[in-house]
C-alpha cells in the first residue's frame, strides 16, 4: 500500500498548485499503485477548507485529514510537523504503521509523472526482503519545469537545488545515511519507521525534514536510498519570496544545531554544512573582486599559493550544480530544450544569484541570532 500525504496550509494562493498536483498523482500513481491513497492534511477551518473537500469528492482515493485546532503534541510541536505528527498518529490507531506500507511525502505545490511512479513502485519491489539489506527510506529529485515559475530569473537561480540532489544528497542519502538532510518532497518512508521516529520534534522545529533525516540516521544508520525519480514543484514567485525561503532553512538548521537530542558530531557536520552553504557566495570570481575593489585592492591575490586550486575546485563544483541543475529543470519542462539565452543569463547573472543566496543567509542567521518567535513561512505557490 502506498499513502501519499499532503500537508497544505490551505490558503487562496496555495489552492491551485495543491489542485494540480493532486491530479498528478490520481492519474499516474495507480497503474502502479493499486492500494493508494492520497491524504491531505488541513487545519480546522483554514480558507479553502470547502475547496479541498470538494476536491477529495472527485477521486475516491483522496481523503482529507483534518488537524483539530486545539490538537497538541506530548512536545507542543507547532507548523508542518505537527500536521505530519497528527497524521501519522491516524494512521498508527488505523493500523498502517506497518513494514508492507509506504508513505510518500510530498509538498502541495510539488507534482509528480508516470515515471516518477514507475521509479517508486522499481524501489518497492526491490524491498521485499528483510535483515540489514533492507532500506526504510529513499529520496529523489525536485525538478523545476519552466512552466510551473513565474519569473524566469529565479527559475535560473533555483538550478543549483536540483544539482545538490544529484550531488550532495545522492552521497549520503544514497549511501545509506541522510546526513545531510533530506527533502519534504518525494519522500518515501515505511509507514513502521516513520510511527517510530515520529515528527512531535519541539515548538521550535522549522525544517522537519532535515531533522527528520537526523534521527533517522541515529536510529537506521545505511538504512536509506536514492532513486532516479523526479518531482516537479515550482520555484518561488519573488524575489522577496526567495530571500524569505533561504531565511527559514538557515534559520532552522542552525537551532537544529542547538539540540542536545542529537548527537553532537551529527550536529557539528550539519554546522558545517550551513558554514560552507553561508560562505560559497563570498568565494564566486566577482564577489572576491568586488571586496578587492572596497578594501582596495583591485587584483586580490590568495593568502597562499595552496588557496588558489582549492577555490577554483569549489568554484567548478558550483559551476557544475548550476549546469546539471539546469538541465534537470530544461528536462522537466514541457519545451525540453535549452534556449541559448538561458545559458547565457545563467552565466553572466551567477554573480548575482551568489548575492541573493548571501541576502537570504543572512537574514537567516540574523533571525536566529535574535532568538525570537520560530515563523513557519510559506511562501505563495504558482500553478
Amino acid at each position: 500500500m502506498l499513502i501519499v500525504v499532503v500537508p497544505t496550509i490551505g490558503r487562496r494562493d496555495t489552492y491551485p498548485a495543491l489542485e494540480r498536483v493532486v491530479h498528478s498523482f490520481s492519474h499516474n500513481l495507480p497503474p502502479y499503485f493499486p492500494h493508494l491513497r492520497i491524504d491531505l492534511v488541513i487545519e480546522e477551518d483554514c480558507q479553502t477548507a470547502d475547496d479541498i473537500v470538494a476536491l477529495s469528492l472527485t477521486n475516491p482515493s483522496v481523503r482529507v485529514v483534518t488537524v483539530p485546532r486545539d490538537y497538541r503534541t506530548a512536545r507542543r510541536t507547532r507548523f508542518k510537523a505537527r500536521a505530519n505528527h497528527y497524521a501519522a498518529a491516524v494512521r498508527h490507531i488505523e493500523g498502517e504503521a506497518r513494514d508492507n506500507v509506504w508513505v510518500l511525502h510530498m509538498d502541495d505545490d510539488t507534482g509528480i509523472g508516470l515515471d516518477t511512479a514507475r521509479e517508486l513502485a522499481c524501489f518497492v519491489n526491490t524491498q521485499r526482503i528483510s535483515g540489514k539489506d533492507a532500506k526504510h527510506l529513499a529520496q529523489g529529485v525536485l525538478c523545476f519545469p519552466r512552466e510551473l515559475t513565474a519569473k524566469r530569473l529565479i527559475w535560473l537561480a533555483d538550478a543549483i537545488r536540483p544539482g545538490c540532489d544529484i550531488g550532495l544528497f545522492a552521497a549520503t542519502t544514497g549511501r545509506g545515511s541522510p546526513i545531510a538532510g533530506l527533502h519534504g518532497e518525494l519522500l518515501l518512508v515505511r509507514a513502521s519507521v516513520e510511527a517510530t521516529i515520529g515528527w512531535d520534534f519541539g515548538p521550535r522545529t522549522i525544517v522537519e525534514d532535515a531533522e527528520f533525516a537526523l534521527h533517522f540516521c541515529q536510529q537506521y544508520p545505511g538504512r536509506s536510498d536514492w532513486i532516479p525519480a523526479r518531482s516537479f514543484g515550482a520555484s518561488p514567485a519573488t524575489v522577496t519570496d526567495f530571500f524569505r525561503q533561504r531565511e527559514r532553512w538557515v534559520c532552522g538548521l542552525l537551532e537544529l544545531t542547538m539540540r542536545s537530542a542529537i548527537p553532537l558530531r551529527r550536529r557539528l557536520l550539519l554546522l558545517h554544512n550551513v558554514m560552507v552553504w553561508s560562505c560559497a557566495p563570498l568565494a564566486h570570481p566577482v564577489v572576491v573582486l568586488l571586496i578587492g575593489i572596497v578594501l582596495g585592492d583591485p587584483n586580490p591575490n590568495p593568502a597562499s599559493a595552496f588557496l588558489a586550486p582549492v577555490w577554483a575546485l569549489n568554484i567548478a563544483y558550483c559551476a557544475w550544480l548550476y549546469w546539471e541543475g539546469i538541465k534537470l529543470n530544461v528536462a522537466s519542462s514541457a519545451h525540453p530544450r535549452r534556449l541559448w539565452w538561458e545559458i547565457a543569463c545563467l552565466v553572466i547573472l551567477s554573480s548575482l544569484f551568489a548575492f541573493w543566496e548571501l541576502a537570504g543567509i543572512l537574514r537567516g542567521v540574523l533571525r536566529f541570532l535574535r532568538s525570537g518567535e520560530p515563523k513557519f513561512t510559506v511562501i505563495a505557490k504558482p500553478t
